[in-house]
């Protein structure tokens, strides 16, 4: 969650007029000019995406700022970082008085308990004060409520609240407005608006420091890239696809017709998952991200082909018990995946084709900041929204000895993503691309190996079958490539052995002292 001291806000005159909207992560308990905090009356009137539009104090080059969407959207419900309390001139916050003995409760559990009522409560709730009008207009609470009543059968309308009145009785009409509830100061509340309404700033996006490859062969490719295990970016891989010239949203709407595809918990028409990508802003959008999607539809998958480095797919021999391997993704501005490794220890390519996005990644031994992984890696605790983890995590890699790997991958090219590396994803604008998953002779053994683990039943993912996976996919491999699996466990081992031999070099010198050595 975001802390009190990075939601800070407060009006301060600006040298010059600027088009974006600031908000400083430093606190300014002072300024130069005596500038007086807001009155009751400019706080009422201020809409919650102008409290950026002043920067705070002099210009300074280490000032971090963040802008605000142009299309930034009042909805908020005036609420404030708690912050903005110390300079109000009330001393009180509308949040604990409207709450009566419920708030000693923190927002988090206020809202847990919210969310075990049903619409039509909630409704009724909101009227009884203020403060509980704020938390019973908490989106996230009407998302969860369209999901799991209507599934995928809803059309979005502006916001999940009206979305959820228009599918439970259409013929009611709702009065787009709300209410703006004064000195109300919530950090938790705040921070869904925030990040939903963020941009990302410059310095997110300027750091490029993969590795960029046109036309190599396979051979360079396995030599340089997936033995050693590095991530690499490729282009023109996807020159002769036939989804790079053909994949609209005009052109998938009319393919794909009446067929639902997986998004979040639901399974929704492409139709209507674009009525409500074009709509939405929230802090964490639903993404498109359907493993059936050829099977569905085929000519998605005869729309494009495996490029020539990843053909060898072991998984494959396992035919149709194999565990998930391909997908679709479909997300607006602002959808993407945190933090993760990819299932099962594979390796992976995703090729992007429309729009772009923002890739961050860490290799396997090198945890990211703000990430903790459970011992068995079973569970990995990140921050709730990639905003969050940007605006909050992202300037401490630049002091890290190990700094992560980063790249904007565009339409038409493919980023590798070996077996093992952390990696986070968001998408910079409305964006498609495919994404498999796959298996070569370069990590094969460390596929076997996880698939072995003693907890394997949690970790192993895209199968029914988690307990057996391991043996059926070493007996399949034994049938199909007689002998592989011992030839590259003897290499490993020969490997593993010349790594730790002493060269001739070291066995004649002194390594602490620099000079040689001599035995009688």
């Amino acid at each position: 969650m975001l802390g009190c001291k990075n939601l800070l806000v407060r009006t301060h005159k600006r040298k010059k007029k600027s088009n974006h909207k600031t908000l400083s992560k430093k606190p300014h308990f002072a300024s130069k000019n005596n500038h007086k905090p807001f009155s009751g009356k400019q706080e009422l009137e201020t809409k919650p995406q102008q409290l950026f539009e002043e920067k705070f104090g002099e210009e300074d080059e280490d000032d971090e700022s963040f802008s605000l969407k142009s299309s930034s959207a009042s909805s908020s419900h005036g609420v404030k970082p708690l912050g903005n309390l110390y300079f109000s001139t009330s001393p009180h916050n509308a949040r604990d008085t409207g709450l009566g003995n419920l708030q000693l409760l923190s927002d988090e559990l206020v809202l847990e308990i919210l969310g075990l009522l049903e619409g039509k409560h909630l409704g009724v709730l909101s009227t009884v004060s203020k403060s509980f009008y704020v938390f019973c207009n908490h989106e996230p609470l009407w998302r969860n409520l369209v999901l799991e009543t209507y599934n995928g059968a809803f059309l979005y309308n502006v916001s999940w609240k009206l979305t959820f009145i228009n599918s439970y009785k259409p013929s009611f009409e709702v009065l787009n407005s709300e209410l703006k509830v004064r000195d109300f100061y919530s950090d938790y509340l705040f921070q869904s608006w925030l990040c939903a309404n963020l941009e990302m700033k410059p310095e997110w996006l300027e750091r490029d420091t993969i590795i960029r490859r046109k036309g190599i062969s396979l051979e360079e490719f396995v030599l340089k890239f997936e033995e050693p295990n590095k991530p690499v970016l490729l282009e023109g891989c996807l020159d002769n696809w036939l989804a790079l010239e053909k994949w609209d949203r005009n052109y998938l709407i009319e393919l794909c017709g009446d067929v639902k595809f997986s998004v979040g918990p639901v399974e929704m028409r492409l139709e209507d998952y674009f009525r409500y990508s074009d709509q939405v802003k929230e802090e964490r959008p639903l993404y498109l991200f359907d493993p059936k999607f050829a099977e569905k539809v085929p000519q998605l998958g005869l729309d494009y082909e495996v490029p020539v480095y990843f053909n060898e797919d072991l998984f494959s021999v396992l035919g149709n018990e194999r565990p998930d391997y391909r997908w679709i993704i479909i997300g607006p501005a602002g959808s993407g995946s945190s933090f993760h490794i990819d299932p099962n220890s594979t390796s992976a390519w995703n090729a992007v084709i429309r729009g772009s996005k923002k890739w961050v990644l860490f290799p396997p031994d090198v945890v990211p900041p703000g990430v903790h992984p459970s011992p068995d890696g079973a569970e990995v605790a990140c921050p709730v929204s990639i905003i969050e983890w940007f605006m909050n995590f992202y300037n401490q890699t630049k002091s890290w000895k190990r700094k992560p790997i980063e790249c904007v991958c565009k339409a038409g090219e493919v980023i590798f993503v070996p077996n093992g590396w952390w990696h986070l994803v968001i998408n910079l604008e409305d964006s498609i691309a495919i994404t498999q998953n796959f298996v070569s002779r370069r990590n094969l053994l460390n596929v076997l190996e996880f698939l072995k683990r003693p907890n394997a039943s949690e970790l192993v993912s895209g199968t029914r079958d988690r307990t057996n996976l391991h043996d059926k996919f070493r007996n399949a491999i034994e049938a199909n490539f007689p002998g592989t699996i011992s030839q590259l466990i003897a290499k490993a081992e020969e490997k593993k052995a010349q790594e730790k031999k002493v060269s001739f070099w070291d066995s004649v010198t002194d390594s602490k002292a620099g000079a040689f050595k001599f035995s009688f």
